[in-house]
């Protein structure tokens, strides 16, 4: 029985962090998915889609903003990046452009 217990109560915890953890990045993930959806709208028509593999992060800037970062790399070698400022609460993206 007291194991049970302990199944139960550590899988409510376990629940727990889940929750607050999607509730603390919530923004970031929103703009991951923005960028994400609006990138593969452009490479879906591209034949060479399937060679690139771009990595993305996140940061935060306050409850509406988040700045979108997107690489490509060959090897160590990065050979494109993108940033994006993303505004979750009106769902807009904006291409940063950098010299």
């Amino acid at each position: 029985m007291k194991k049970f217990l302990y199944i139960i109560l550590s899988q409510t915890l376990l629940f727990n962090v889940a929750i607050q953890a999607n509730e603390t990045f919530s923004v970031e993930i929103e703009a991951l998915t923005l960028v994400m959806e609006k990138l593969y709208e452009n490479i879906e028509g591209d034949k060479n889609s399937n060679s690139k593999k771009p990595s993305y992060m996140a940061f935060k800037k306050d409850e509406c903003n988040a700045k979108v970062e997107v690489t490509e790399k060959n090897g160590f070698q990065i050979t494109n990046k993108e940033l994006f400022d993303v505004n979750v609460c009106k769902k807009e993206i904006y291409k940063i452009t950098t010299n």
